[in-house]
């Protein structure tokens, strides 16, 4: 290991604002041997830089080894020179209102994306947005496919919900020559495909498809919110929170609700017995 120490003792004559400035926000290549010596520094405020660059530093790490196993089924499809490979999920089987969403996503070959994770472990709905966007960018290509309330009350929420993958896999403009979906098979698709259990947090492919139909499905249920005043989609998007109930209660359903489900059949004065689930 060469070692500048001209180079090093002109860094460490700056103020430790100034190296904060300079180190302590983004990752920037330091010459060799300057994090040691800044561990030596006389200053606390030195050393206590020099430890968040090291820990930075292990963070990084982790995060592109977590990555990289986020693509293990990829990767063993890729090696078979299947370059193609599509992931595909669904949003919104749980509301109360709403139709369902699925996304289907073709990423390039050896995708790391810092972050993306099944969209239900990230709670900061900037943070699902910022990475749906860079993940619609980035994709060979992507596209979604809703089954609608109508649909939803009459085949039951289960089968809306492949109906929904099986219409986002249609819409690809580019046809996959694998698909790798969460938890299920669709059906009536001519495509080789593997249902993988919690898929959304084992396969990059199938989290990147779970971002775009969470973010699609909530832009349209912040629309909603617009058309039907006073019920809350835009906040709870239709989920069957405390307050979400109350309303129902209070004002009755809409439209967009779904009445094969028991709380909206209860608002609705049916016996919720008959809803049909799957």
């Amino acid at each position: 290991m060469v070692v500048n120490i001209e180079t090093i003792q002109n860094l460490l004559a700056k103020s430790v604002t100034e190296l904060k400035e300079h180190f302590g926000i983004m990752e920037r290549p330091l010459p060799e041997g300057f994090l040691e010596a800044l561990e030596s520094d006389r200053r606390n405020g030195a050393r206590r830089l020099a430890s968040s660059i090291r820990k930075r530093r292990l963070k990084n790490r982790q995060e592109g080894q977590r990555l990289h196993h986020l693509l293990r089924f990829e990767l063993e499809l890729w090696k078979k020179g299947l370059r193609l490979v599509a992931g595909v999920d669904e949003a919104g089987m749980a509301p109360l209102a709403g139709p369902v969403v699925a996304a289907a996503v073709i990423l390039p070959l050896d995708y790391k994306l810092t972050g993306l994770d099944d969209s239900k472990k990230i709670l900061d709905e900037r943070k699902r947005n910022e990475l749906a966007a860079q993940i619609k960018q980035d994709a060979v290509c992507w596209s979604v496919g809703r089954a609608e309330v109508e649909e939803i009350d009459s085949i039951n929420i289960y089968h809306s919900g492949l109906l929904a993958m099986r219409r986002a896999v249609e819409s690809l403009r580019i046809q996959p020559e694998f698909i790798l979906v969460d938890a299920r098979t669709i059906p009536h698709c001519d495509c080789p495909q593997k249902g993988i259990i919690h898929g959304d947090a084992l396969s990059a492919s199938i989290a990147a498809a779970s971002v775009i139909a969470k973010t699609t499905r909530d832009a349209h249920m912040i629309e909603l919110d617009r058309t039907y005043a006073g019920y809350g989609f835009a906040s709870h998007k239709g989920y069957p929170t405390p307050e979400h109930l109350r309303v129902l209660k209070e004002k009755g359903p809409v439209p967009i609700h779904r009445k094969s489900f028991a709380p909206v059949r209860e608002a609705l004065g049916l016996d919720p017995v008959q809803q049909n689930l799957f």
